[in-house]
């Protein structure tokens, strides 16, 4: 069965500045914090943080599998507004993900998203729904995406809060 899978997003506010929760993000090495799927990220190719054309490796969990990478580059990098890169596999497609901020005067609201570019392949499918038995991906994902940016948040509004007071002193 071939699943469906074109573009989905999840928004959540957070009681934090959008340069703090941006620097949460764009740090791809912490990754494995905040995302139920991956177990580590690490930047590539000499690149020590985000620039447009930077490249990482990602290695996810699946279920009674070892963990598959992939290789990601940094598509948009735009400091407290956007932060996006792109992964491309092998029958498995392409997928942008993206990071929005907009910042209200209560915090900001960050915005995870992701926009299949290039779809997976029927062998893709195959694989992801059989060998990995991942029946329904965009549920995953999509739940995913929640409990990321949940992750996200409690960081932080701790971090804010932590700025906060370092600043009082």
């Amino acid at each position: 069965m071939i699943q469906r899978l074109d573009h989905d997003h999840v928004s959540v506010h957070m009681r934090a500045e959008p340069e703090v929760i941006y620097a949460l993000v764009v740090d791809v090495t912490r990754t494995p914090e905040f995302s139920p799927e991956t177990v580590e990220c690490r930047w590539l190719d000499g690149a020590t943080g985000p620039v447009v054309g930077a490249r990482f490796k990602g290695r996810n969990k699946m279920p009674n599998r070892p963990t598959l990478s992939n290789k990601p580059v940094v598509t948009i990098v735009d400091p407290g507004r956007t932060f996006a890169f792109s992964r491309t596999e092998p029958f498995g497609g392409t997928v942008e993900w993206r990071y929005e901020f907009a910042p209200d005067a209560n915090g900001t609201t960050l915005t995870e998203s992701y926009t299949v570019t290039k779809p997976v392949s029927r062998f893709g499918w195959f694989i992801i729904g059989t060998l990995f038995g991942r029946k329904d991906r965009r549920t995953d994902l999509h739940n995913g995406m929640v409990e990321t940016l949940e992750r996200i948040r409690q960081v932080a509004e701790r971090e804010s809060i932590d700025r906060m007071r370092a600043a009082a002193r």
